[in-house]
């Protein structure tokens, strides 16, 4: 459909000759020069002696104020103008569209800029270049003469909707660290991640999921080593070492478990849950081997960001790590880097490799997981995890440290791209009275009519869940009908939230599904309120 909008009406312009100027105005003239050069209350006051009508005096310095104000304006845009400048990698887009700068303050007369940079993560691997090169862009514009920038991050906080337990609803991501086979490292992985990514200044937990063999207790030394029971909350309160908060059952002072499945997803449900975990940016959960009622109940129960695959280079690891690749993404769950462990080692100035070579390069291109990180055998790597002290805190400038460095780095950087996407999939367009679709990981964005979409709710209040005969009728949904909020739930839905109170959970899937907008007319402000 095409809109034809009024052409622009012509201006007129009228040539005025020139006339001798009333006193009044070569007065006026001349207080505006005063002022121009002095604050303007005193200009008034030396002024008020002299014969300029007070009238003119009011209107020049309304005129001033008014100038002043433009003058504040000006000086707000050239900063952020300068600031666009820098973008971020991650999200491929400026830090003032990104929402980064806050508590912008000018002092225009002394030259003097302040603002606040608010990063989406503490551990923000570009955060010292985001400060150098806001200091130099802002210094470059002329009028400024000092530059004050601060660095902050967002409060932690979970992106997703729905009523989460206590203990989760100040975490922002949950990150799981997986294998589906024994023996492959796992946990040596997910210990080094979490204690990387507390060195890279995020607030970082970790939650060892195995009940039948915690590893936790061996590879960190806490010098409490039981867990505690809050008596007015009745929660669990973590233990820490160096600064990450700890949860294992090999804390709860029981050992190794001997229990059937079902009573494990009862411990693991409330030793994660009723925990006081507090504000994190990062909570690394060690799961344990499988893809079996225990991995599942976690993957339900924790509204996970993503997961890291471990793998070592036999064939064996890998048929059992591709299980827990599909696992994860029936769950929605992106799989966003696969560690080889046991690569290799050097000796005599060669390298060798004893268990073959291609197991995490395979999952790599298999399974389209974008990042692989290799980890070779050294001997201090296995006795770092037997002594208590993490490998990247015993040795924070070695091989191995480095790679969980770059592993830290791909893991904030894909959390952040992931809540970024899964926050704008899906959103409502006042302006064209349509709902708009971007599914994570697609460059497909499409429109749907809000009407078509409740239309569509496949939920019991809507179908029979017996018989399959459709309650809601075509008729019963108002034509103009508009959501009212719209927040992500989990990585593969959105609840809506709709005029009569209903809430409406829309998988990604089932969005595609329907029919779509085409042509949609843009609406005049009016028409969109």
């Amino acid at each position: 459909m095409l809109l034809h909008t009024p052409s622009s009406p012509c201006l007129s312009f009228k040539i005025i000759k020139a006339q001798s100027k009333p006193d009044n105005v070569l007065l006026l003239s001349a207080f505006k020069s005063l002022v121009h050069n002095q604050r303007i209350d005193r200009s008034i006051s030396v002024l008020r002696g002299s014969s300029i009508p007070s009238s003119v005096a009011r209107n020049a310095a309304s005129t001033e104020a008014g100038a002043s104000v433009m003058s504040t304006e000006t000086a707000e845009a050239d900063v952020l103008r300068a600031l666009s400048q820098i973008i971020d990698p991650d999200f491929g887009t400026d830090i003032v569209s990104c929402g980064f700068v806050k508590d912008l303050q000018i002092d225009e007369a002394l030259g003097e800029v302040s603002f606040r940079l608010e990063l989406t993560t503490p551990a923000c691997p570009v955060k010292d270049m985001f400060e150098q090169r806001a200091n130099e862009v802002v210094a470059a514009i002329p009028w400024v003469k000092d530059v004050k920038v601060t660095m902050s991050a967002q409060p932690a906080k979970p992106i997703y909707a729905g009523e989460l337990p206590p203990g989760l609803r100040r975490i922002s991501n949950i990150v799981a660290v997986s294998s589906c086979k024994g023996g492959v490292g796992k946990s040596t992985v997910a210990v080094n991640l979490a204690y990387t990514l507390a060195g890279m200044g995020a607030r970082v937990g970790i939650f060892d999921a195995d009940v039948y063999g915690p590893s936790l207790p061996t590879m960190v030394s806490p010098e409490n080593r039981l867990l505690e029971m809050n008596p007015e909350t009745r929660t669990i309160i973590p233990t820490e070492y160096l600064g990450v908060k700890l949860v294992s059952f090999g804390f709860a002072g029981q050992g190794r478990a001997i229990m059937r499945g079902p009573m494990v997803s009862g411990v693991i449900n409330q030793l994660l849950t009723t925990s006081e975990w507090g504000e994190l940016d990062y909570l690394v959960i060690d799961m344990p081997p499988g893809t079996g009622d225990i991995q599942l109940t976690l993957c339900q129960v924790v509204p996970l960001s993503a997961a890291v695959i471990v793998t070592t280079p036999q064939k064996l690891a890998f048929i059992d790590v591709a299980k827990g690749v599909r696992m994860f993404s029936k769950l929605k769950v992106p799989c966003v880097a696969v560690v080889e462990n046991m690569c290799h080692f050097d000796a005599d100035g060669k390298r060798y490799y004893p268990f073959g070579r291609g197991s995490g390069s395979q999952v790599v291109q298999q399974f389209g997981i974008p990042h692989l990180f290799d980890l070779p055998i050294r001997p201090t790597l296995s006795a770092s995890g037997d002594s208590g002290i993490p490998e990247a805190v015993a040795d924070p400038q070695g091989e191995v440290a480095k790679t969980f460095q770059d592993l830290g780095v791909c893991v904030v950087q894909q959390c952040a791209k992931i809540r970024q996407q899964v926050s704008t999939a899906v959103t409502y367009d006042r302006t064209i009275r349509a709902i708009r679709v971007k599914v994570p990981d697609s460059d497909e964005e499409f429109l749907l009519h809000p009407a078509t979409v409740r239309r569509n709710d496949r939920s019991a209040q809507s179908v029979d869940e017996w018989t399959g005969e459709q309650k809601l009728q075509y008729a019963d949904i108002p034509e103009d009908i508009q959501p009212e909020e719209i927040k992500p739930m989990g990585n593969y839905a959105v609840t809506i939230t709709w005029p009569d109170g209903f809430n409406q959970i829309a998988p990604y899937d089932q969005l595609q599904m329907m029919e779509r907008l085409v042509d949609v007319p843009q609406l005049t402000p009016a028409q969109a309120v």
